[in-house]
């Protein structure tokens, strides 16, 4: 039973997300309109409001086709995250141990830690204050491997604990807790207060110094692609311009999730397409964080295909799995 059980469930989930309702909303003229909220995220990151763009399944991927002619080049910045935590914390090992390469190699090559899917989970940990399982054993070796980038989170955790407001690399500034986080750390200074009420008040102010503690990175990263994709943007217009063609004939930004681009391009010009977000991604890089002098400081893997689906699913890097901070915290206010 458990096959044909696990299959219609899985068709289930699909029909109802992604099938002939979704198609009648969301798509016309043969292509997928999704209606996208930038800075809809607390933290600086876009949202989709209807259509699910930042849930697209990779099972239905295949149905993202390049026209006749065009190819799809896409873009995934690699590994981003810890990236930017590095760049910000100015840790010189950590930037070395990505520097050109997969990060989480580095790790291990570095003998931080001795296989990459523990990298993996350290790095996810770091960034979202894991502290049980795996995660509690590989913790302490990452601190003492780049004690600035772990120095840079656990600041951020300490303020949010405290019930003070932390800022991305750019000066976004996180929510503070609302009065019934305030009312439950109150409840626990009273004279009267009991172990049920010290112990509530310990998970709230750790569940929002988690919050706080990831805030400042994925903002920072939200920073990060945000210029890139000006970037992006902005060099199309003049490879437009260059080649003397209209709009129905020149590259275009077709598709953004995260740290993810596609670009939609006339196959001739796929190679420069890809040469272009390649140099957008340097010159954020320079943009955010010149005093470090690492052009390359964010890699990127570049695919031109004729379809969506053949492209690797995104899961190398702590981007494209982990959910937002906020979604294990009291509800706080989105971006207007």
């Amino acid at each position: 039973m458990v096959a044909p059980l696990t299959q219609y469930k899985k068709g289930s989930r699909l029909l109802s997300a992604n099938g002939w309702a979704w198609l009648d909303a969301w798509a016309t003229d043969g292509r997928f309109r999704p209606d996208y909220v930038p800075g809809g995220v607390v933290t600086g990151r876009w949202s989709s409001r209807g259509g699910g763009a930042l849930s697209l399944p990779h099972v239905i991927r295949d149905a993202v086709r390049a026209q006749e002619g065009w190819r799809l080049v896409v873009v995934d910045a690699a590994q981003l995250e810890p990236r930017i935590l590095a760049a910000m914390s100015r840790d010189e090992a950590m930037l070395a141990a990505g520097e050109g390469r997969d990060l989480y190699g580095g790790l291990v090559e570095a003998g931080v830690v001795d296989t990459r899917a523990h990298a993996k989970v350290g790095m996810l940990a770091v960034l979202y204050g894991g502290t049980s399982g795996n995660a509690a054993l590989l913790l302490p070796r990452l601190a003492r491997a780049y004690p600035r980038a772990m120095r840079l989170v656990d600041d951020a955790a300490r303020t949010g604990e405290a019930g003070g407001i932390v800022t991305t690399w750019l000066g976004r500034s996180s929510p503070p807790p609302g009065p019934e986080w305030r009312a439950v750390q109150a409840a626990a200074s009273d004279v009267g207060a009991g172990a049920a009420e010290e112990s509530r008040a310990r998970s709230r102010a750790r569940e929002w110094g988690r919050f706080t503690r990831n805030f400042v990175v994925q903002g920072s990263a939200a920073e990060w692609v945000l210029a890139w994709q000006a970037g992006v943007r902005l060099g199309l217009r003049r490879l437009a311009r260059q080649r003397g063609l209209s709009d129905s004939e020149a590259p275009h930004l077709a598709f953004f999730l995260h740290d993810e681009l596609v670009v939609h391009a006339p196959v001739e010009l796929a190679d420069a397409v890809g040469t272009l977000v390649e140099e957008s991604a340097r010159a954020a890089s320079v943009l955010l964080f010149p005093h470090l002098g690492r052009p390359g400081l964010v890699p990127l893997d570049v695919a031109v295909v004729t379809s969506y689906a053949e492209v690797d699913e995104p899961s190398e890097g702590p981007d494209a799995e982990a959910p937002d901070p906020s979604s294990s915290v009291p509800p706080v206010p989105s971006a207007p």
